[in-house]
């Protein structure tokens, strides 16, 4: 199967800006704004989205990482997944919009996850999703507030995002 690129740099700058204002407007401002991105990836978009929300409504949008590992239900199948470290953000999440980030959002598996571990931290007023690529095939009636790029996809293709802070280069791929 050949590998084609969906998305180059430009492609995700944009993106990410476009959601940057969708998040701006549906929360009418940025006033109780969490972004927490999701492991490895989504942690890095999350900072990414929240340098850009700061950049357009001179706000400081607090950003930070939420590990869903201990939370999944699929450890029984992949008991040696490393963690991550949970980073909130001073203020906490109670009472506040909580967007979370994920780079790839597929079966919903990952996002039920963090629903799950954001409980154990907190009481968000609200919580928002944000993906860079929506490749469908939910198992889980979850679905995407901010997306980036909605790419169908057999159960057979996999979708890699690799991003520059992490991979060295911004690209979404498909194959």
């Amino acid at each position: 199967m050949s590998v084609r690129t969906v998305l180059q740099h430009a492609d995700i700058t944009r993106a990410l800006t476009r959601i940057s204002h969708e998040i701006l407007e549906s929360n009418r401002g940025s006033d109780d704004l969490v972004i927490l991105g999701i492991p490895t990836r989504g942690v890095t978009l999350a900072n990414r989205i929240s340098a850009i929300i700061e950049s357009v409504d001179s706000a400081v949008i607090p950003a930070g990482a939420l590990d869903v590992t201990m939370y999944r239900d699929d450890l029984a199948q992949n008991p040696t997944r490393p963690t991550r470290p949970t980073d909130i953000p001073h203020g906490g999440i109670d009472g506040k919009t909580v967007v979370l980030v994920d780079d790839v959002l597929y079966s919903g598996r990952t996002i039920r996850a963090a629903l799950d571990a954001l409980g154990d931290l907190g009481r968000p007023r609200a919580v928002r999703l944000a993906v860079l690529v929506d490749r469908g095939h939910r198992e889980f009636p979850i679905r995407a507030d901010f997306v980036g790029k909605n790419l169908p996809s057999s159960m057979e293709e996999r979708i890699n995002v690799r991003l520059e802070e992490i991979d060295g280069v911004d690209e979404v791929t498909i194959g």
